[in-house]
């Protein structure tokens, strides 16, 4: 695996060793990045169940400002531990060795919230639906906050979850990349 664009563009980082993971592929990463502008001026990014930290690390590598990493698996957590440390990215990371909901109750009582939010749980383990409320909820988004959600093809979303609205969808062989966004205030 490497890092696809920006600062530290074309660096080999690690997977982790087993099956628990399933890292997103570099194509299917550079094609969610392209769509969302390519490059990013700041702002806070969330990498939940971050398994390698690859897509975390890559918006830090594009410009956001500061990388969360969550996951609650011990291999995991020491692959993006080992990976910010390649980057020599600690100034810009948080790993939180822990499961995506005590997470996002520990980021709310920290005030910290996101401009990009990337959910890519084990396709048997999903619960996207449940964190998309979650992180309306508990203010985890920044006014024009996005998540993007990498879940399996034949899984079905709604076009509106809370005050986030579904804008782009694209299919990459069995896997399907869901975008939404805040809706606008009026």
């Amino acid at each position: 695996m490497r890092i696809v664009s920006g600062k530290w563009g074309s660096r080999k980082i690690d997977a982790p060793e087993g099956r628990s993971t399933r890292p997103t592929l570099d194509k299917v990463r550079e094609a969610v990045f392209s769509s969302l502008g390519g490059f990013f001026d700041g702002g806070n990014v969330l990498d939940l169940y971050a398994g390698s930290g690859a897509v975390g690390l890559e918006a830090l590598s594009r410009g956001m400002d500061h990388g969360w990493f969550v996951d609650k698996n011990r291999m995991a957590v020491a692959c993006v531990r080992s990976n910010i440390e390649r980057l020599n990215g600690q100034q810009q990371c948080t790993v939180l060795p822990m499961p995506a909901r005590h997470a996002l109750d520990v980021l709310a009582q920290q005030g910290v919230s996101f401009a990009l939010v990337y959910m890519d749980p084990p396709y048997q383990q999903q619960e996207n639906t449940e964190i998309l409320h979650l992180l309306v909820e508990k203010k985890l988004l920044d006014e024009n906050g996005i998540v993007v959600i990498e879940a399996a093809k034949e899984d079905i979303y709604e076009e509106r979850c809370d005050s986030l609205i579904l804008y782009k969808k694209a299919l990459y062989g069995i896997t399907q990349v869901l975008y939404y966004r805040q809706e606008e205030m009026k």
